[in-house]
């Protein structure tokens, strides 16, 4: 590939991861509109990573990650929202190495990763954040609630896992057409 060639490229690599980008800051403040939206929209932001994983690699997804979750956290309005996009986007760049484990190791590499980034990232709001409406809410629940609670969130995960996998099957079947 000549010079002419790979310029093209990595002009359409970055007009691509930026444009996607774009579109997961967007889903992101738009988070702080809808009610019960504060878990979907990070999720939803996360599939905007799929072109960069598909077609660029881990790196790069990772790289756009980065981008978002510094910006979400700037502009988002919604910082609960802003942080599960942070404690969470990592993983679909990362996705295809857990994914490579045997079955049974990567559901529980899966839920472990999940639960810890939720202990952390609920831990900072309720400490060291101190969002007082994070704060108000969990201090309505008891320690078996927030349990199960925890239990219902590693099962929405690993649903939006299958979810992140087959919608990356689908694109790359697109994009070979």
């Amino acid at each position: 590939m000549g010079k002419h060639g790979q310029l093209q490229r990595q002009s359409r690599k970055m007009a691509l991861c930026g444009m996607m980008a774009a579109l997961s800051v967007v889903v992101l403040t738009w988070g702080s509109l809808p009610p019960f939206s504060t878990f979907a929209c990070p999720m939803l932001a996360m599939l905007c990573l799929i072109p960069a994983v598909c077609d660029y690699g881990p790196g790069t997804a990772l790289l756009m990650y980065t981008a978002v979750a510094v910006l979400g956290l700037l502009l988002c309005p919604d910082k609960e929202i802003a942080l599960l996009y942070t404690f969470l986007g990592w993983y679909p760049g990362t996705q295809a190495k857990v994914n490579s484990l045997p079955r049974f190791v990567s559901l529980a590499v899966k839920c472990i990763l999940f639960s810890a980034a939720m202990i952390i990232m609920y831990s900072l709001i309720l400490y060291l954040f101190r969002l007082e409406a994070v704060v108000e809410e969990f201090a309505e629940y008891s320690f078996i609630m927030v349990i199960l609670m925890l239990g219902l969130g590693n099962l929405t995960f690993l649903l939006y896992d299958r979810v992140f996998a087959n919608f990356s099957r689908l694109y790359r079947k697109k994009r070979k057409l």
